[in-house]
């Protein structure tokens, strides 16, 4: 099960099982043709693009902003996504885009950030503490969310796996134009590490090569720019996040302030993880329906400066 912060109340045999049991390893339409064009400040390279991102153009930002829903197919255990079947999760999301749109001169487009990778309370059959959603069980969901111009996110919790290694297991999605990654330090183990004993942690150098591989995909299959989601909540989950290489004009990284708690606190926690931040990396903000006391509305969420390009519901 995906074991939150503060929230080890969840971690139950009932639920680990019923994810467990959901688990087995194993619109837009594409857009119409248009001329090749050049993706925007590509350095020596130029990138002949063949498809747009939902909303139209090339590049994630500053044109539009995002309003997603956080979760797993299998159920509510794991987030708002699966509280209820995707169609109406479309519908949910639309509706929370729609609210927001009110607070934002850019269009505030519908995403869904799906764990694909979820962290596990027991080792399993390869000790790394991570079970691997089959990537059949998430293609109706990524078909329908394409159909209905819905961007997706693909989220990963690796325990003690590189996080490339799992992000190869959904290259398939990944070629998608509108379809883009997501990595969560908090549960990406040391060796010796367990989930809700050590809060995880990553290394530049390997968010970096998650970087290139993006970059790459983008280059050989001619994507539009792809979208990296960093989460943190705590400065000791990126280490040397200075030397995160977000200058690779095929993706935009995004650092997903991702605390729960009352307003002063996630306010304190979002002016910590600006300290020595990139210029080129956005930010982005997470509310949470239980955990957060109470929770931002979508006037509050929008006032914070800086204004969040991408906005989270768990």
């Amino acid at each position: 099960m995906s074991i939150r912060r503060g929230a080890s109340a969840r971690l139950t045999s009932a639920v680990v099982a019923a994810v467990a049991s959901a688990m087995v390893l194993g619109g837009c339409a594409p857009a119409p043709a248009s001329p090749p064009i050049e993706l925007a400040n590509a350095p020596v390279e130029r990138v002949p693009v063949r498809a747009e991102l939902v909303g139209g153009g090339y590049t994630m930002f500053p044109d539009r902003r995002f309003v997603a829903l956080y979760g797993h197919p299998s159920g509510p255990a794991l987030g708002a996504f699966g509280e209820q079947d995707t169609a109406a999760a479309i519908a949910r999301v639309r509706d929370l885009a729609a609210q927001y749109q009110a607070f934002s001169h850019e269009p505030v487009l519908p995403a869904f950030e799906i764990i694909a990778t979820v962290a596990s309370a027991e080792p399993g059959a390869d000790g790394r503490y991570s079970r691997i959603t089959d990537p059949e069980q998430l293609r109706p969901v990524i078909d329908a969310a394409e159909a209905a111009g819905v961007y997706v996110v693909l989220d990963l919790q690796p325990g003690h796996t590189h996080f490339l290694e799992q992000a190869r297991i959904y290259e398939e999605f990944l070629t998608r134009p509108n379809v883009g990654l997501a990595l969560d330090p908090e549960w990406r183990l040391a060796s010796g590490q367990r989930h809700m004993v050590q809060i995880g942690s990553v290394d530049a150098a390997e968010v970096n090569d998650v970087i290139a591989y993006l970059a790459d995909l983008v280059q050989r299959h001619h994507l539009p720019q792809k979208l990296l989601v960093l989460h943190q909540f705590r400065m000791s989950m990126i280490t040397g996040r200075e030397f995160v290489d977000a200058s690779r004009p095929e993706v935009s990284v995004v650092l997903h302030a991702d605390g729960h708690g009352n307003p002063g606190q996630k306010l304190e926690t979002w002016q910590a993880l600006q300290t020595g931040l990139q210029p080129q990396i956005h930010l982005a903000w997470k509310n949470f329906y239980d955990e957060d006391l109470p929770m931002f509305t979508p006037e509050e969420t929008m006032a914070i400066h800086p204004k969040p390009v991408f906005v989270s519901f768990q």
